[in-house]
């Protein structure tokens, strides 16, 4: 296993392996979709959390929408999104967030959102409305949306599970041991509740996770996760490197061979899990419009 050193700034001394190499966005494609962002004054998480795989979604024509602000109420300390005071909700997001799903045309939806612990509701009726709307314009585009935990809160859950989004997606990010330093405002029993309550409100429901690796875990307690999640019949994972995005944030223990994980992908299939996506640049909504397809998931 190789750890990652770091200078006396904390930034790291070891260069990247050659799989984590990505290209600069680019191409017509890439910039039609970053108009329309502008253009509707939304924002992505692709941007807010620079994904290393931000160019080739956006030239696919794929998006994953942020929704709420770019503010978030909490500290986890590997995320860029920043951490402060957000702004009133803007309660017509979610109908420009339909225009322009219909202006791209998807076939699926990725909504995500910043945490609001400050509203009575988490903003799950921003979830619920966006939903609807884009049911409204486009029938056939599938919707997943990448939920926070709503401090526990059914009610606010229940809200979303009513609007019946096509994948419900609730990110463990990382396994309970590290979860003090990782996610410190998070609950790593909480996050497998709102997992295994979405399928109580609705039994049809399709479930999705996903965590980091490269942060200090071992083999044995990502595999115990996983069997936890199959636990409570979570139906998609996805399992990618942890890349430290400013020398702020938590530093790189190691970076995971792709070999490491093709055998946790082999490991979670055999487990029962319906996908696994996992690989060294995979995200929560990395190829999510390819899931959806290929487990034949359809607009509800």
């Amino acid at each position: 296993m190789t750890t990652i050193k770091t200078d006396e700034n904390g930034t790291e001394t070891k260069r990247k392996p050659p799989w984590l190499k990505v290209k600069l966005p680019a191409g017509d494609a890439y910039q039609h979709v970053r108009h329309l962002m502008r253009s509707k004054h939304l924002h992505t998480v692709c941007e807010a959390a620079m994904c290393p795989n931000l160019g080739e979604c956006w030239s696919r024509g794929t998006a994953t929408f942020l929704l709420m602000g770019d503010i978030c109420t909490r500290s986890c300390s590997f995320c860029h999104i920043k951490t402060g005071r957000p702004k009133p909700l803007d309660e017509d997001e979610p109908r420009r967030i339909a225009e322009t799903v219909l202006q791209m045309n998807l076939n699926h939806c990725v909504l995500t959102s910043v945490n609001r612990d400050e509203l009575p509701d988490g903003g799950a009726h921003i979830f619920a409305n966006t939903i609807e709307e884009i049911r409204r314009v486009l029938p056939t585009c599938t919707t997943e949306v990448l939920i926070p935990d709503f401090k526990g809160d059914d009610a606010a859950l229940k809200m979303v599970m009513d609007a019946r989004p096509s994948i419900l997606n609730h990110n463990t990010e990382t396994v309970p041991r590290l979860y003090r330093t990782v996610r410190p405002q998070a609950n790593y029993r909480r996050s497998l509740q709102v997992l295994a309550q979405a399928k109580v409100f609705d039994p049809q429901a399709v479930t999705k996770t996903g965590i980091m690796v490269g942060l200090g875990e071992t083999k044995e307690e990502v595999i115990a996760l996983m069997r936890d999640l199959r636990e409570i019949d979570v139906d998609i994972m996805t399992i990618g490197q942890y890349l430290r995005p400013t020398r702020f944030h938590l530093p790189v223990y190691r970076y995971v061979h792709p070999d490491e994980f093709q055998e946790y992908h082999d490991i979670g299939m055999e487990m029962g899990f319906k996908w696994v996506e996992a690989g060294p640049l995979v995200r929560s909504s990395y190829h999510a419009d390819g899931q959806a397809d290929a487990l034949a998931i359809h607009a509800r």
